[in-house]
């Protein structure tokens, strides 16, 4: 099950998993990149893990510059 949607009168997204919905077909609601059924997230993970290439393992780069003090 993906989940997708179609659009209201207002153009706000109507959310769904089923692939017509109110007469209209559905669209994605996932980016393109982006799969629900990933196989190899995990491994993509731990390989950035270990190489340092998580974002939350990078230096805050200009942290403390340009402040003024």
């Amino acid at each position: 099950m993906h989940l997708m949607y179609t659009l209201d009168a207002q153009g706000t997204r109507l959310y769904t998993l089923k692939k017509v919905g109110h007469g209209q077909v559905t669209k994605s609601a996932h980016p393109a990149r982006f799969s629900p059924d990933d196989k190899w997230s995990r491994q993509r993970v731990t390989l950035k893990r270990r190489f340092g290439l998580l974002l939350t393992q990078q230096k805050d780069e200009g942290a403390g510059e340009g402040e003024g003090r």
